[in-house]
């Protein structure tokens, strides 16, 4: 299993660097495709408890939200968001033989939870394309160093909370949710996201201020996505949201902390930087 993991691991830090850096239309692409197997997995995992989500749907709310990060269109996806509403009460009053409240609830927060989520990557990727930054890695357009920041201080959210709550753990953070997470762990995961975001800012030259207010919201927001969607597989009672990628479950095991951390990047910099 272990080795899986870091083969899987590997293999996904290559292709993924691959695309993010020099992607246009396969980084979108990718990232469509990401969020309607994530769209999947959620609509199965809720199977398990006979709600039956409006997969359809679903699929083609997503790929609006998508489409609309795609062309750069951030307000678009609010008018969208409403109509995806409307839509649902429409359809759940109207159209369905029974009043099932459940399905169309569920059904429409898969939809802004997956939707959105991943429509903030690609809107955070492609943010000031003619810009670029000079680092030791080279140049990087302004959109693409953030994506490395929101995904690299995610990453060190989760490893510097494993290590030091397996070694110093005794305080339950949220133990009817994730039973392993303790209060140590998260805090060395807050002070890990804030060193390793604060090297980065280094490397690509960055203001160090913004670096650690940057670091500080990743290690506050990566938890609670990972917390969110323990939450969904407690409720659904499955241990993993899919078998995608080998040792490391499915795309919603893989990116549920990345799904909340991309979104708070990006209004950073529009709120303070942009």
């Amino acid at each position: 299993m272990l080795i899986k993991r870091i083969l899987t691991a590997i293999i996904g830090v290559i292709v993924t660097g691959y695309i993010i850096n020099y992607g246009q239309w396969l980084f979108a692409c990718s990232v469509g495709i990401l969020a309607l197997l994530a769209w999947r997995e959620f609509c199965v995992m809720f199977k398990q408890t006979n709600i039956s989500l409006w997969s359809g749907f679903g699929s083609i709310g997503i790929a609006l939200l998508l489409g609309c990060a795609w062309l750069g269109n951030s307000q678009e996806i609010n008018m969208l968001v409403m109509v995806l509403t409307l839509l649902v009460l429409v359809k759940t009053v109207v159209f369905s033989p029974t009043f099932n409240i459940m399905n169309a609830a569920i059904t429409l927060f898969g939809i802004l939870y997956i939707g959105l989520s991943f429509s903030h990557v690609l809107l955070l990727r492609f943010t000031d394309p003619s810009v670029y930054i000079t680092s030791v890695f080279g140049s990087l357009s302004f959109g693409t160093a953030f994506l490395w920041i929101a995904f690299i201080g995610t990453w060190a959210n989760d490893t510097f909370a494993f290590f030091v709550g397996s070694r110093f753990g005794k305080n339950k953070l949220c133990p009817q949710v994730s039973p392993g997470k303790t209060i140590e762990g998260a805090i060395g995961g807050i002070v890990g996201s804030i060193l390793v975001v604060v090297l980065l800012g280094i490397l690509f030259k960055f203001s160090l201020v913004h670096s650690a207010m940057i670091g500080l919201l990743v290690g506050i927001v990566a938890p609670i996505g990972d917390l969110s969607e323990s939450a969904v597989k407690r409720f659904t009672g499955v241990k993993d949201s899919g078998k995608l990628l080998p040792g490391h479950g499915g795309v919603l095991d893989r990116f549920d902390s990345i799904m909340f951390a991309v979104p708070t990047v990006y209004y950073y910099l529009h709120a303070f930087i942009l």
